[in-house]
């Protein structure tokens, strides 16, 4: 419910709070003293257009904003799903518009876009009179309120399961037809792709040894010599270092008997011996007639024609032999997919087929509960109707089988609209095209009589709902504010006694000027206050001390 209201810099509204309290509560005071204005401001809150002139003279920019408390489920949810969070199931909202048209908006102090602030405040007020335009009058919103007037929750649900079930299968035969479309052609280019992939008989690791392999012929020459050079320094002369080793260990073995441990070292001298002598023949090979058993122009040729051959197909499939032996299991798992194409595409039908019964059977368990609900709703609002007589008004449920390629939707099988005729002889129409004004408030408060909150609107506000009618039928309008004050917060700003006299909160809005300058104000009404507001308008110009009275008597008066 709307907790507090605070407007700023709005017409001749300088600076105004208004806390509403629970229960019903009503605005008066004289014609011209800024009611409608508050209203405006209300409809600037909840994201609808407004003239940058409503702007107060001289100021740059004007401010409305609002706590909002006791939110429930839904509402919780919806902000939920969008990343915000209210502490004790408050929230606070916000917008502001600028002298230059530019406006923002703000969900508990964070910038919102006034799409969602529109949304939000369908959820969370409605406004109805001159320009009503909320959720009730919207068609999209008439299955959801027809099927919680219903409470069919158990068929609602089951309709949900068997919906979401129905699309998953729909849009699996969807996906695979379209891959059937093409399946001829993939068939050939998967097949191709295999053939090729295989045929080069790849091997991992394979890239980098024919690398290693092409660099080592490139440089045979500069290897040749190289190793022929290392070949000879270390055995392959008379003063190599095997030799002169050797020598070394014999001269130390002479002088044993001396220097005793000379054997040791001269037992060293031959073991480094030994491993020169291995590198020496190691290297040898490295140049020897085996490294050259193939003609080097001919190897180098047969690997460079192997590796365009492998960087051909990585260019195509992946990165290296790995990912291009990747792409092909993966070619070939595309491939048995498609030769069990017919028999997958066949269960899946058999899938849709049982799955669309079953939706069909959801859809009309549902569209036989709405159908009782449709008639007991319009029974209800019609007694509503002529209880505030309005007996040639006549409402009406449509509620048809949708049609076309699509006959199911998320919330049913069924187009629901809820249509008024306003006179005998004329047919129904769609109610956002009936009268407005009085004739439209009181038809909606009619609908939200018996809804009772089934749309979970938690803020209703009615703008001079007593519009063009008697007082008996004030009194009638004001007692179903009171039993709608039950269950949902209402407000309403009226010129009727009959409904000002039965409200839990009255607040006055008057004008004064201030500094030469005329602002309006709102200040609550109790006691003989209200006594004398009540009078006032009941008697006009010049209260009297019967109109006192007269406004004592409707006070008192029971209205249960």
């Amino acid at each position: 419910m709307l907790q507090s209201l605070h407007i700023e810099n709005i017409a001749v509204i300088k600076s105004l709070d208004l806390d509403p309290g629970e229960g019903f509560a009503v605005l008066s005071g004289e014609t011209g003293a800024g009611k409608s204005i508050i209203l405006d401001s209300l409809n600037l809150l909840l994201g609808n257009r407004v003239s940058r002139e409503l702007i107060r003279t001289g100021e740059t920019r004007a401010t409305v904003s609002a706590v909002f408390g006791g939110l429930d489920g839904g509402i919780l949810a919806y902000l939920e799903e969008r990343g915000f969070t209210c502490e004790d199931g408050e929230l606070m909202l916000s917008r502001t518009l600028s002298a230059d048209g530019r406006g923002s908006a703000r969900l508990n102090g964070q910038a919102i876009p006034v799409a969602m602030q529109k949304e939000l405040g369908q959820l969370l007020l409605n406004i109805h009179g001159q320009n009503d335009s909320q959720k009730l009058l919207q068609k999209s919103s008439h299955a959801a309120i027809l099927d919680a007037f219903a409470h069919d929750e158990r068929e609602a649900e089951a309709y949900r399961a068997a919906y979401r079930t129905y699309v998953a299968c729909r849009d699996a035969l969807r996906e695979c037809d379209r891959d059937t479309a093409a399946a001829e052609q993939l068939r050939d280019v998967l097949t191709f792709q295999i053939k090729e992939i295989g045929a080069a008989k790849l091997r991992v690791g394979e890239e980098e040894k024919l690398t290693a392999e092409r660099n080592k012929l490139q440089n045979i020459e500069k290897i040749a010599k190289q190793v022929k050079f290392t070949h000879y320094a270390l055995r392959g002369s008379e003063k190599s270092a095997a030799v002169l080793l050797e020598r070394a260990a014999a001269s130390l073995r002479q002088i044993t008997g001396v220097v005793p441990e000379c054997e040791a070292l001269a037992e060293r001298l031959i073991s480094a011996r030994y491993e020169i002598e291995d590198i020496a023949e190691t290297v040898a090979e490295m140049g020897g007639d085996e490294a050259l058993a193939e003609d080097p122009t001919a190897a180098l040729n047969r690997i460079e024609s192997r590796l365009d051959t492998i960087a051909r197909l990585e260019r195509k499939y992946g990165p290296d032999i790995a990912a291009v032996l990747a792409f092909r299991d993966g070619a070939k798992e595309k491939l048995d997919a498609l030769e069990n194409a017919d028999s997958h595409r066949a269960s899946l039908l058999r899938d849709l087929t049982a799955a669309e019964k079953t939706l069909r059977d959801a859809a009309d368990a549902l569209r036989a509960a709405r159908r009782r609900a449709s008639s007991e709703l319009t029974a209800r609002i019609g007694e509503e109707l002529r209880f505030l007589d309005m007996p040639r008004v006549h409402f009406d449920v449509r509620l048809s089988p949708l049609e076309g390629k699509e006959p199911y939707r998320a919330d049913g099988g069924d187009d629901v609209e809820f249509l008024i005729s306003t006179n005998p002889g004329e047919p129904p129409l769609p109610m956002i095209r009936i009268a407005s004004g009085g004739e439209l408030s009181r038809i909606m408060l009619a609908i939200k009589s018996v809804l009772s909150g089934a749309d979970g609107v938690p803020t209703l506000i009615f703008d001079e709902v007593d519009t063009g009618v008697s007082g008996k039928t004030s009194r009638k309008i004001g007692i179903k504010l009171k039993t709608i004050a039950r269950g949902a917060q209402v407000l309403c700003v009226t010129h009727s006694a009959q409904i000002v006299s039965l409200a839990d909160h009255h607040y006055y809005i008057y004008k004064e000027e201030v500094a030469g300058r005329t602002e309006t104000r709102v200040r609550e009404l109790a006691g003989e206050e209200r006594v004398e507001e009540i009078a006032r308008i009941l008697g006009g110009m010049q209260v009297t001390d019967a109109q006192r009275e007269s406004a004592r008597e409707l006070m008192k008066e029971s209205w249960e």
